[in-house]
């Protein structure tokens, strides 16, 4: 797909951003036969650890409302909330968030789950003190959808959290079926945020995981941002 021209104002109050999020709904659920078929070729696909890159941006954090993107098998949502966050997490797969709803209720953890797409996800504009997308599969679209609800999603005061691969080989990708030229990144996200964010970090830095599916990437890339109003 290609990649429209970035909002030149993409801040301008509540009602816009609730106009943005009620613009981007209804779309389908690209990509989840993919996603089942993938968690359902294992027992468990990711560590079942909280992300070392959520862990260390959030720590020092006042517990709030979350939104956890893309939340796969749970381990983020369930140790937010384990935090004192009160946590929606979404994700397209079924398999996924049954997995992540046992991983809850084993750790005696209440998280509200949902299944769907960020983009048409039943999510109220502005009220969320943490929005973490952590890999996110977000296609890229003309009207920067997706980065559009992520950052109408947080509240004034709040962090926007985006953590991506570095150095990622596009062709062994594309040669696997994934471009990811085809995906938002954190560059994306960072080229839209205006006068009402304040970038606290991005940066490159060494990811140190050992065990599940992504453990061959060496490193993140980590944008951490914080909506002023």
């Amino acid at each position: 797909m290609t990649h429209g021209s970035p909002d030149p104002n993409p801040n301008r109050g509540a009602a816009d951003r609730d106009q943005r999020i009620a613009d981007a709904t209804g779309a389908g659920m690209d990509g989840v036969a993919e996603w089942e078929a993938r968690y359902a070729s294992a027992e468990q696909v990711w560590s079942g650890l909280p992300n070392t890159a959520l862990v260390a941006e959030v720590v020092g954090l006042t517990p709030g409302r979350a939104l956890d993107v893309g939340c796969g098998e749970g381990a983020d949502a369930v140790w937010l909330a384990g935090h004192g966050w009160d946590v929606t997490a979404l994700d397209v797969s079924q398999v996924a968030l049954e997995r992540a709803t046992r991983h809850a209720r084993d750790a005696e953890i209440e998280v509200r789950w949902m299944r769907s797409t960020l983009v048409g996800a039943p999510v109220q504009a502005g009220t969320f003190d943490l929005v973490s997308a952590l890999y996110p599969a977000l296609q890229r679209t003309p009207t920067n959808a997706a980065e559009g609800v992520l950052m109408a999603a947080v509240a004034p005061g709040g962090v926007l959290l985006v953590v991506h691969h570095a150095d990622v080989d596009s062709e062994q990708a594309k040669a696997h079926g994934f471009d990811p030229a085809d995906y938002v990144s954190p560059a994306d996200v960072a080229a839209l945020l205006g006068q009402d964010w304040q970038v606290e970090l991005d940066e490159r830095r060494p990811r140190d995981t050992t065990t599940g599916a992504g453990a061959h990437h060496t490193h993140d890339v980590v944008l951490r941002a914080r909506r002023l109003r």
